[in-house]
Order: structure tokens, then C-alpha cells, then sequence
């Protein structure tokens, strides 16, 4: 059996760049962001020494705490996330020594000025260079707060590229509709250039979501055939099996169309849409993705009605166990209106897609925890097998996301016997067995990037407000009607009726993966 391959990137094939040393400050360093993902993620960088050979955390929150007691709380949350309890003491005696807590609200304009003399402070000490990250985990109601106060304190250095530098990591949602989008971009650019503004969207940073441009442009089976020539329409699921547990009270404001499509889901639209770009770095990569974005054919009023089904998640089973809905957990009103499932169907008017569909669903609750992109090819024009008809299956292309990420095709092939059977049956590849070592999760790839000044796998500015001017007619078409009788779907389910209706009235039907 061969050996499985050793990772590129340790027997030093693949050169690196070196990231400059730098402070990273976390604005809601004590929330579950900042601890189930951020710090594990910088903690797996430096056990890889990507991180800069000198460097700081500052965690800037309004609770009462200590440096000593902020470290404490780290170490537990590693030990907790990064899949054992055993740390690297090296790693993570570097790491102690460069973690910080600052105490402040994000509305004490004193709070920056006493951030800007420690960040100087630490500049000194640790050789910092003046060089800042500035990461916004934080609910989007204190994105404004901080920026200005940023800016006021002087804390914002003018390049995004040559020391001394600064950066803004900006978690989604970036706005609720297309004029609170367009007033967020406003009030960042007051501060900040395009090009030191991280809109972090962390699909962008999964292995297979990457792997897209890959497929289509490294390989010359797959781009002469994706187009409307040859796709019969795509599918694209993310289906959560989890409830909105503890998150209710942000679930209450958001819902799962301006949570998941606006931003996840439209990303993947893009990825799959796109044209070739002239070079992979950012610009010319989010160039073509803000062309897919703008050609999506607006619907508004009825026929966004028509193009939508939302759903509201009851009680029901998930692994054999009884659970509530959504009206009954945790701060979520008891007549709530909010959608945790939507199903929708857009069409790319340029073209490459005219006329294919692409359908797209979200939900809360669903039956299985599965994100996935297939790509279902037309029919084959001429049936030579007519005695094995029912066995002649349409070609699928799926790359999933997750849980597993793997790519497979489905091809029809005969049944061995001597009659001709012919059966639908799968290629696979899947990353976990088939490069012998572990992939970064998404957040230790976009966090690398935004410390090697490396945007290609953020949104800029014009994607953003692209995606607004779709989703926003949708939700003010939901507004200006009645919505469906929640809940009108059972946990476990795959969703509403209505949402079968959606995709069968076109003679087409939803993968159940």
C-alpha cells in the first residue's frame, strides 16, 4: 500500500511568506467567537509557526478581569477546542506571554486612549513595529462605536501594506439590507482604505469552497462542460441539524436569509458562477465574483413570492430525541415570525447560465448537518439502453463542505451479468484520507491571511452592497405579506412543503444527501 503524502508545505517545497510582527487586538475577547474559534485558531498557527516571530493578543472587553485571569480562561478554552488537553508548552508559553486583557466599554472614547498607550507600550517591548490588527467579533450593533473611536483615538495607521500598518477584520453581518450595508461602508471608510478592510465570510476559508477555482481551472474535463450547454441547474444546501440554541435574541433580528444567503451562500453562488480571472490575486478574483453578483436577475413583489418558500421550525425528533421549536427556545418571541428555512431559485443572466436555475436552501433543524454544491448535468440526449431505463441516472458533480469535505461524481455504469443493467454509481475523493495530513480549518487560513496582508478570500466592498441590492427586495417583498402559518415544518423534516412545491413545479426535485 502506498504511503499516504507527506504535507508539501513541511518538506519545504512550497515557500511562505513571513508575516510581519504585529499586536492583534480582539474586540469581544471574552464572547464564544473569540474563544470556540479565534484563539484556537491563532493558538494551531503558532503550533505550525506561522505565526510572526514577534507578536501580541490584546483582548478588549467590558468585564472586570485581569491579564492572569484572561490567560486562564484561554488555556481552558484551548484545551477545550483544539482537540485534546494536552498543549504544546512552547506554543503556548509563547502565546501566554504576548496575551493581554484591556478593560473597557466600546463606548469610553478614554478606554482607546488607554488602548493606544499600551499598543505603544507594546511596541516597545516586544517589537511590534506599530503594526495592528483591529478584529471585530463583537454584535454588529457596536460595529459603529468602535470604529469611530478607533479612528479618534489616532489607533488607525494609513497603509495596509508597509510597517507601520493596521488592518480591520469585520465579521458578518456586514448591514441589514442595502442602505444600513451601504451607511456600514461609509463609516468604515472614513477610517479605514478598501485595502486594510477584512470582511470575513469563514466558508471562503474552507478547503473545498477554495478548491472550486481549482476543479474548474486546473482540471480540462470540468470548464468546457459548466455551462447552461451542458448543466441542467445547481443545487446548493446548508442544512444545520441544531436548533438556534443560546442565539435567539440575534436570530430574532436577523433570520436565516440575511444570515446564511446574503453572505455564505451567495459567496458559493459566485465561486461556481464566475468566469476565469486574469490572475488569482484579490482584485482579480473578487472582480469576477461582483459580475455573477450583479447579473443575478432581480425578483421583487409577487414574483419574489413565487421564487421564495420560507419555514419556521416545530417540535420534532433530531437523533432520536425529542426537541423544541423555535417559538420555545431561549429569547425568541412566543409568536415569532422569523424564518429559519428558505428555500429560494435565482437565475445568473449572462452568458455562461443562461436559463439554468440555481436553487438554494437554508434551514435550522433540519434532518442532517450537510453543506454541499451539486452541479446536475442535462440528460443525455439519446437513450441507448431503453431496456435499462430506470438505472440512467443524469451526471452529478457534489463538492461538500462539510461535515466531510469531498468531492464526488455520479456516473451510470453496467451491472456485471450478461443482461445490460445499467446503475448510477459514485467516484469519491475525500480530502481527510487522501493527502495524509490535516487541512487548517477556515479560520486558521483567513486569520493567516489577514496577517500576510492577503485579501483574496474576503469581500470587498462592491460584493457586499451587490448582495444587498438581491436580498433586499426579497425581504421587503416578505415584509409588505402575510408570512406562511408558523411553524410549518417538524425538526428533523427537510423543511416545508412549500419548499418541495418550489422546486417540483419546474419537473426538478431536492437531493436528500
Amino acid at each position: 500500500m502506498a504511503a499516504h503524502p507527506e504535507n508539501p508545505l513541511r518538506r519545504g517545497l512550497v515557500r511562505t511568506k513571513v508575516a510581519d510582527p504585529c499586536v492583534i487586538v480582539v474586540f469581544g475577547a471574552t464572547g464564544d467567537l473569540t474563544h470556540r474559534k479565534l484563539l484556537p485558531a491563532l493558538y494551531r498557527l503558532g503550533r505550525r509557526a506561522e505565526l510572526p516571530a514577534r507578536y501580541a493578543i490584546v483582548g478588549f472587553a467590558r468585564r472586570e478581569k485581569t491579564s492572569e485571569q484572561f490567560r486562564a480562561e484561554v488555556e481552558a478554552s484551548l484545551r477545550k477546542y483544539t482537540g485534546g488537553a494536552e498543549l504544546d508548552a512552547a506554543v503556548w508559553q509563547s502565546m501566554s506571554d504576548g496575551l493581554f486583557y484591556h478593560r473597557s466599554s466600546f463606548e469610553d472614547p478614554a478606554g482607546y486612549q488607554r488602548l493606544r498607550r499600551f499598543l505603544d507600550e507594546l511596541d516597545r517591548t516586544r517589537g511590534i513595529q506599530g503594526n495592528r490588527v483591529f478584529y471585530l467579533a463583537t454584535p454588529p450593533r457596536a460595529f459603529d462605536d468602535i470604529v469611530e473611536h478607533l479612528g479618534a483615538a489616532g489607533l488607525v495607521q494609513p497603509s495596509s501594506e508597509r510597517p507601520p500598518w493596521s488592518r480591520l477584520v469585520v465579521e458578518k453581518p456586514f448591514g441589514r439590507d442595502l442602505s444600513s450595508g451601504e451607511q456600514l461602508n461609509e463609516l468604515v471608510g472614513r477610517f479605514f482604505t478598501e485595502d486594510q478592510i477584512y470582511r470575513i465570510d469563514h466558508y471562503l476559508g474552507k478547503e473545498t469552497v477554495q478548491n472550486i477555482l481549482v476543479l474548474r481551472f486546473a482540471n480540462g474535463l470540468f470548464e468546457p462542460v459548466w455551462n447552461q450547454k451542458h448543466v441542467d441547474h445547481v443545487q446548493i444546501t446548508v442544512s444545520e441539524d441544531l436548533g438556534v440554541g443560546l442565539r435567539g435574541d440575534y436570530f430574532e433580528e436577523v433570520g436565516i436569509l440575511r444570515d446564511m444567503v446574503q453572505n455564505h451562500m451567495l459567496q458559493l453562488v459566485s465561486l461556481v458562477a464566475m468566469e476565469p480571472p486574469v490572475a488569482l490575486d484579490a482584485d482579480a478574483v473578487r472582480d469576477e465574483k461582483v459580475k455573477v453578483l450583479r447579473a443575478l436577475r432581480v425578483v421583487e413583489g409577487q414574483e419574489a413570492l413565487r421564487h421564495t418558500a420560507r419555514g419556521q421550525y416545530g417540535p420534532g425528533w433530531i437523533k432520536g430525541e425529542r426537541v423544541i421549536g423555535y417559538r420555545a427556545e431561549p429569547r425568541v418571541a412566543a409568536d415569532s415570525i422569523t424564518e429559519t428555512y428558505v428555500a429560494l431559485k435565482l437565475f445568473v443572466d449572462n452568458w455562461r447560465w443562461a436559463g439554468v436555475p440555481f436553487y438554494l436552501r437554508a434551514g435550522k433543524r433540519l434532518a442532517k448537518r450537510v453543506t454541499e454544491i451539486a452541479i446536475q448535468f442535462k440528460d443525455i440526449p439519446h437513450l441507448l439502453f431503453s431496456d435499462s431505463q430506470a438505472g440512467v441516472a443524469p451526471n452529478v458533480l457534489v463538492l461538500r463542505i462539510q461535515p466531510d469535505e469531498a468531492i464526488s461524481l455520479r456516473i451510470g455504469c453496467k451491472v456485471p451479468g450478461p443482461a445490460v443493467a445499467v446503475q448510477p454509481v459514485r467516484m469519491e475523493f475525500l480530502y481527510g484520507s487522501a493527502f495524509g495530513f490535516e487541512a487548517p480549518e477556515a479560520y486558521e487560513r483567513l486569520l493567516r491571511d489577514v496577517l500576510l496582508g492577503d485579501a483574496t478570500l474576503f469581500t470587498r466592498r462592491d460584493e457586499v452592497e451587490a448582495a444587498w441590492r438581491w436580498i433586499t427586495p426579497i425581504l421587503e417583498s416578505w415584509s409588505a405579506a402575510p408570512p406562511p402559518q408558523f411553524p410549518n415544518y417538524e425538526a428533523g423534516s427537510w423543511g416545508p412543503q412549500e419548499a418541495r412545491e418550489l422546486i417540483e413545479a419546474d419537473g426538478r426535485a431536492w437531493r436528500y444527501p
